[in-house]
């Protein structure tokens, strides 16, 4: 007993060393939710009414984003830049697989260096380079030892209240990352090996209310997911609930700086795992403590999740790395105007199997750019959402519909480039890449996108600046899936 005792005496003096030059620090809570498309969401337009309550409460005491984006619509790539400030080809997590020595450090590093206490509820293996990683704990172990199920909304609200309670008996500020699975399939009602699901969402929507979206298609097979999907945002919600709440009663809420995101769009066609505006499109919120204004939405800034981990060590006044290719736009936060954030971009290398096919992109307020060089017409694009009822009704109906076997063609083969007008097509339906009347754009974006990847080292760049010419692409490529599958046998 008199050890514990000296030992948590001892902590709490290097404690009051580390932040003796701030007042109080701020904690931080992240928190993401999983699979989720910036339109499902009440305060970012969201055309069916009631399904984030709990979201729109939090907008209203934050300041959202009206043009923010993560990199790539995957989790385990997206999360990574997230964590490191870094693009994927300098991160190294290009994919879903493991880097042990990656060259960089993570927020976990930095924070665990500045005195926090760090825990982690739920995409553990996602969120770092390898594992096992330095979180001081991993709250979705329970104190019984078993795992909190990652559909229960009421385990989220006690995962995050057990962390900021050792926090607290550590004295030591809290970063806790809290990643909520809703919406990632299983949807509502789709329990694994069969069974009800006992976690029931405060409200569920039927097919005949939901909106379709405009990339998609009207069809009842399609509604009835996606009444399931818009119900497992509203369970995502309920999880939301209890996180707020807990921190709420812990007495921590006006000391805790909040990020709120998701890693990317809704998991169906045109969404998931590709790199268009409702991939990425995230609604990003941040609170801030007398720094954010409640209910602010930026329609000026164009960020992206790269520039997530310098904005909160500026925020929370830690050094930051010497290396990051996101930029700080915690001046935004305060208020401030920032030059220079009027594209962000975005790229994809390979999904969850390890198929490659490879892509960049770069996105303004009103167009999108996207390179496909592994699309040469024959080669089918290997996309998480394959095995969703909507594309499987995609690829019935496409058997005697002429307008949806295009859209499934676009979907299997893509071309090798797209331009489109987000602005006024943000579904993507239109492709302007031939259009001469958008070719001073086009060039615009394309050397953009070409001063990017050389600034970042971006090992695509001769294959971009070549990409007229089809054999040496198509060489490229192949290239590339040889290396990966060389990787995937080293595993």
């Amino acid at each position: 007993m008199k050890i514990y005792i000296h030992f948590n005496t001892f902590l709490l003096f290097l404690s009051s060393i580390l932040f003796a030059d701030r007042e109080k620090p701020l904690n931080f809570l992240l928190i993401t939710v999983d699979d989720m498309s910036c339109d499902s969401v009440g305060a970012f337009g969201c055309e069916l009414k009631g399904t984030t309550p709990v979201m729109d409460r939090l907008a209203s005491q934050s300041m959202r984003f009206n043009y923010a984006h993560v990199t790539v619509g995957n989790c385990n790539p997206c999360r990574n830049v997230m964590f490191s400030g870094l693009i994927s080809h300098n991160n190294k997590v290009e994919g879903f697989y493991k880097v042990p020595n990656p060259g960089w450090s993570h927020m976990v590093d930095l924070l665990n260096d500045a005195g926090y206490y760090t825990a982690i509820r739920g995409k553990v293996s996602h969120s770092s380079p390898y594992q096992p990683y330095a979180w001081d704990d991993d709250l979705t172990i329970t104190e019984d030892g078993s795992r909190a199920h990652v559909k229960d909304a009421q385990s989220y609200g006690e995962s995050t209240a057990r962390g900021i309670e050792n926090a607290k008996k550590l004295g030591k500020p809290f970063f806790l990352s809290v990643n909520i699975s809703d919406p990632h399939k299983p949807f509502w009602s789709q329990v694994r090996k069969g069974g009800e699901d006992p976690y029931v969402p405060s409200r569920i929507f039927n097919a005949d209310e939901v909106p379709v979206p405009g990339f998609l298609f009207e069809d009842s097979e399609v509604r009835k997911e996606l009444a399931l999907y818009y119900s497992s945002v509203r369970r995502a919600d309920d999880c939301l609930s209890q996180v707020l709440k807990a921190l709420r009663q812990s007495g921590q809420w006006g000391d805790t700086m909040i990020v709120f995101l998701s890693d990317h769009g809704m998991p169906l066609p045109f969404a998931k795992t590709q790199l268009y505006h409702h991939s990425t499109h995230t609604p990003l919120m941040v609170r801030i403590p007398g720094v954010t204004k409640s209910g602010k939405l930026d329609r000026h800034h164009m960020v992206s999740v790269l520039d997530l981990l310098p904005t909160v060590l500026d925020a929370l006044g830690v050094d930051q790395p010497s290396r990051l290719d996101g930029r700080s736009f915690y001046p935004v936060l305060k208020g401030e105007r920032q030059t220079k954030r009027d594209f962000v971009i975005k790229q994809y290398h390979e999904n969850s199997g390890g198929s490659r096919d490879p892509m960049r992109a770069i996105q303004s307020k009103r167009f999108l750019y996207l390179f496909n060089p592994w699309s040469n017409g024959e080669r089918v694009f290997a996309t998480a959402t394959n095995g969703t009822q909507t594309c499987k009704r995609m690829i019935e109906l496409s058997k005697t519909n002429e307008e949806i076997k295009n859209r499934y063609d676009l979907y299997r083969f893509r071309v090798p480039e797209e331009l489109y007008d987000v602005k006024a097509d943000p579904d993507c339906l239109n492709n302007l890449i031939d259009d001469p009347k958008y070719s001073a754009h086009l060039q615009k974006l394309q050397k953009k996108l070409e001063e990017w990847m050389m600034e970042s080292g971006d090992p695509i760049l001769e294959a971009f600046t070549k990409r007229k010419d089809s054999e040496f692409v198509e060489a490229y490529v192949q290239e590339l899936e040889k290396q990966s599958v060389a990787r995937r046998k080293k595993r």
